[in-house]
């Protein structure tokens, strides 16, 4: 069902007037993203007409723009990036670390992303795989999966990585699988003070390096020791650092990350209003507890289009990593070894059924499988109703 706004609603009503009025001072990057959203699923893409093979029911289905930041295009990427992460889950607890910048650095990361989002990934797994492999604390290699999140529930810029990890790891011999305690992984105190020197030590090298860029109100830390001392307040203060408590199975685990690793800045279905007044959404606000964190919020649709455009990622930019036993090339491996010294059995070595590009959802009539009848390309519209007949023409995907 039809969300009663959507984003791409907000963004085909105000954008035009929106870039007019901020010509010269966005992105390419963040213009891409409106057109791409703009034109999500309209004539504008092309596409096709289906037809049920049970009973003859029609649709007209255009493209999808696929652009990583729409709304709308997400559901698909996740359901296909999903059944490839399956085969990696062991069958131990799972927890959900999180690692967040203060406000002082994300004012930094915004004016430089690529740089500032990857430390972030960097001195964060850095942290976990250190701490992790001490002794004193686990003494294993663990495996970390971890998803860069821009925002906060009210689409304020708020830098953060949610991390996924094994209740465990290897031990460095790699004899033995090594069990953390059962509602405790490593302690966030510890974590949070190695991830804040980590963290500074390379910014202030990149700072060193002239690699960093400043504008407006920040443009004066262009200078060492004005960035130096824009830096004091937070050497002293505690970098939070959040370990949730694990997860219920391997079932729980995927629905976390079907829910984080595709996410957007703000949902379709939170949005409740798109008129006159502004866009009126629903939102969280952690200040509070029980009932009382859901709130409501009302934006002018400017200002929406500002802060959605907040979290637009450099191209090309990764916002899903794998660390430890889960890295790229050693992965299969080291699960392998996981699952040998855990005693289980390894998953079938089959291909994995990927969900196709095309995939369609079923008849809305009667739920018989969808069938594409004609195809059309961008700009242009299909033909009037099929015939009947039609649907029994045979035609490629």
């Amino acid at each position: 069902m039809r969300a009663s706004a959507e984003v791409a609603d907000i963004f085909r009503a105000a954008g035009p007037g929106y870039r007019s009025a901020h010509a010269g001072r966005l992105s390419l990057a963040q213009l891409k993203v409106m057109s791409a959203i703009e034109h999500c699923r309209t004539a504008a893409l092309g596409g096709h007409v289906e037809a049920c093979e049970d009973c003859g029911q029609w649709r007209i289905a255009y493209n999808s723009c696929r652009n990583r930041h729409c709304p709308k295009c997400q559901g698909a990427a996740a359901r296909t990036w999903l059944v490839e992460r399956e085969a990696d889950l062991l069958p131990v607890g799972y927890f959900h670390v999180v690692f967040t910048l203060p406000a002082e650095i994300a004012d930094i990361a915004f004016q430089n992303k690529a740089l500032v989002y990857d430390l972030l990934f960097k001195a964060a797994s850095e942290t976990m795989l250190t701490i992790a492999a001490d002794p004193k604390h686990l003494g294993a290699r663990i495996g970390i999966t971890a998803v860069l999140h821009t925002w906060g529930s009210a689409m304020t810029h708020h830098p953060h990585v949610h991390m996924i990890v094994p209740g465990g790891g290897i031990a460095p011999d790699g004899s033995r699988w090594i069990s953390s305690r059962p509602a405790f992984l490593l302690p966030v105190r510890v974590l949070g003070k190695l991830f804040r020197r980590l963290f500074l030590r390379r910014l202030v090298a990149l700072h060193e390096a002239e690699r960093l860029c400043f504008f407006g109100s920040l443009v004066h830390i262009a200078d060492r020791r004005a960035f130096q001392r824009h830096l004091a307040p937070v050497r002293g203060k505690r970098w939070v650092v959040y370990a949730k408590a694990p997860f219920a199975g391997p079932e729980a685990v995927l629905a976390y990350l079907s829910r984080y690793t595709h996410r957007v800045a703000i949902s379709n279905s939170r949005l409740m209003a798109f008129d006159e007044h502004g866009v009126t959404f629903r939102y969280k606000d952690y200040r509070r507890d029980g009932a009382a964190r859901q709130q409501v919020m009302t934006l002018a649709a400017d200002e929406f289009i500002r802060r959605f455009l907040l979290h637009v990622l450099p191209r090309g930019f990764h916002r899903i990593r794998h660390y430890g036993l889960l890295a790229g090339s050693a992965r299969k491996a080291s699960l392998a070894l996981a699952r040998e010294l855990l005693d289980v059995a390894a998953p079938p070595d089959a291909d994995t059924p990927v969900e196709p590009d095309d995939y369609r959802p079923p008849c809305p009539c009667c739920g018989g499988r969808m069938i594409i009848i004609e195809t059309f390309e961008r700009w242009r519209q299909p033909r009037g109703p099929p015939h009947a007949s039609a649907t029994n023409r045979e035609t490629e995907p």
